[in-house]
């Protein structure tokens, strides 16, 4: 006996158990497969991006171009996942702060690298070069450039 939408009472125990929707013309959407979940391309992007970034941070395609895609396919990514719109919104973040952290890695290289090209040092050990005339010249030059290069390492850092 149908005792109410989807309830009906057992004729044996006469208790009332539930017996599924009766609505007619009513179905459930179909569902993602589980784990799945749908438009997390750019998250997923975004975290390959981001790690190879962190990777290949000592390289400016790697560390800059990529960080930079990384973190700005992240933000996309999570914002749309924070709307609701699509999921992946940890994977989008991952991605963006490892992309961030390979920039960062970046920037500290190419920083280090043109201070120590703009350094006196190196002006000295260029012109040095500029007037040797044999190997045996360019080899003395390379030493006393990394003899010159220690002291004002040592001066910057403080030892």
């Amino acid at each position: 006996m149908i005792v109410g939408s989807g309830t009906r009472k057992d004729e044996v125990s006469g208790m009332a158990a539930y017996d599924g929707p009766h609505h007619q013309g009513w179905r459930q959407p179909p569902q993602p497969p589980p784990g799945a979940s749908p438009g997390r391309g750019l998250a997923i992007a975004a975290l390959v991006l981001g790690i190879l970034a962190c990777l290949l941070f000592w390289t400016v395609v790697g560390g800059v171009v990529l960080g930079l895609l990384a973190v700005v396919l992240g933000i996309v990514a999570a914002v749309r996942a924070r709307r609701g719109r699509t999921g992946g919104r940890g994977m989008a973040i991952a991605g963006a702060i490892l992309g961030l952290l390979g920039l960062l890695a970046s920037a500290l290289i190419i920083a280090l690298g043109v201070s120590i090209l703009n350094s006196d040092s190196a002006q000295t050990f260029k012109e040095c070069v500029k007037d040797a005339r044999t190997k045996d010249d360019e080899r003395a030059c390379e030493k006393k450039f990394k003899k010159d290069f220690e002291k004002d390492w040592d001066r910057e850092v403080g030892n």
